[in-house]
């Protein structure tokens, strides 16, 4: 079996983290098949990794262009893949070879105010029905996609295979205390705080975390930091307004963007996570938060409550006196802290890459047997 993957959002957060772990762990599964992944100039020595079966083409158009419309089919007419993997939402309309798709989401649809303009928001409903409809198969990370993508395309459930993210072995694996101290160092903690770890984006929710973090100071956590981890900050300055408007300037820090083992770290320093985001086609951060043994307050829409099960608080993630009392509760309770390290640990344990990419590569099998 040949199997073509778009790997042009390898270093990406959400879909770049799950294309790593897709050819990383296909890669352990399977050295039979060949694998052909579609890259950027700057990843063509990338297949080395992954082993023999692996190799590398040039696909130089930049993502939602034109371009790709017409060079993506052109490669994959020359490469005759049995099936092509796109493990985001764009299938261009002129590729003809058997062809999965994975949705992870449905954002774009679900909030379309925070698109740039009504041409972004056309642009990324006609990918999206492109790709439900004439992909063989669909891929998606949660039930509650699934049901997303049902309600917004009218598509038979059969179609839609859902194979759940996991996390990285790095955040199960227990740091030395050397590089507790050393992070603890770098970053100056030598107080307690809350942590925040995602896309800095307006559906994540951040400007009512700074109302609740606020509020929480209030009720006598004055000592508690706030600690937001994710990139391009600039892109939302509601969130730098909100901390100017209640005057936290030096209580809560924006440290951009961090590598895994310093976030592995992090986790577990912190004394509470909170990701109060409105909507998830999955949520992989709460999920690394749990396998660290940190207590959680997320969510209690989308996939949120799949994800979690009881092994975090859920809270109304528009009320802010909901995200702090669910913070209060968390930090007034030893015995619910302790207790949500424990199922947070175990309920983690239960999502495993190598279980889900099994399934994936079944469903490439089929489409390509069906071909």
């Amino acid at each position: 079996m040949r199997v073509a993957i778009d790997a042009r959002k390898l270093h990406d957060f959400g879909i770049g983290t799950y294309t790593r772990n897709l050819l990383r762990h296909l890669a352990r599964l399977d050295q039979e098949s060949e694998y052909v992944l579609l890259c950027h100039e700057p990843d063509l020595g990338v297949a080395a990794q992954f082993g023999p079966n692996f190799r590398t083409v040039l696909e130089p158009s930049p993502n939602y262009s034109v371009r790709e419309q017409f060079h993506v089919p052109w490669v994959l007419r020359r490469e005759r893949p049995d099936v092509f993997h796109a493990p985001h939402y764009v299938l261009p309309p002129a590729v003809t070879c058997p062809s999965v798709v994975t949705i992870h989401d449905c954002i774009h649809l679900m909030f379309p105010q925070y698109l740039p303009n009504r041409a972004a928001h056309a642009y990324a409903r006609a990918s999206m029905w492109m790709a439900v409809h004439r992909s063989d198969r669909i891929l998606t990370v949660s039930e509650a996609s699934k049901r997303d993508i049902m309600h917004f395309f009218n598509v038979r459930p059969e179609k839609i295979v859902v194979a759940y993210n996991a996390i990285d072995e790095r955040f199960r694996r227990v740091p030395a205390d050397a590089d507790i101290a050393r992070v603890r160092e770098r970053y100056q903690l030598d107080h307690g705080f809350v942590l925040y770890v995602g896309n800095i984006k307006p559906h994540k929710n951040l400007v009512r975390l700074i109302e609740a973090y606020d509020l929480l100071r209030q009720r006598g956590f004055e000592d508690l930091k706030l600690l937001i981890i994710g990139d391009e900050i600039s892109k939302l300055p509601a969130l730098r307004r909100a901390v100017h408007t209640h005057k936290l300037h030096k209580h809560v820090r924006f440290l951009g963007y961090l590598p895994d083992d310093t976030l592995a770290v992090l986790y577990r320093l912190a004394a509470v996570f909170v990701f109060p985001s409105l909507y998830e086609g999955f949520g992989l951060p709460p999920l690394e938060a749990m396998a660290c043994g940190t207590p959680v307050v997320t969510s209690n829409l989308s996939s949120m409550p799949e994800v979690a099960g009881d092994a975090a608080v859920l809270v109304d993630p528009y009320d802010v006196e909901s995200i702090v009392g669910g913070m209060q509760k968390v930090l007034t309770n030893p015995s619910l802290s302790q207790e949500l390290r424990e199922k947070g640990m175990a309920r983690a344990r239960e999502f495993s890459w190598e279980q889900s990419v099994a399934r994936t590569r079944g469903v490439y099998q089929e489409v390509a047997g069906a071909s």
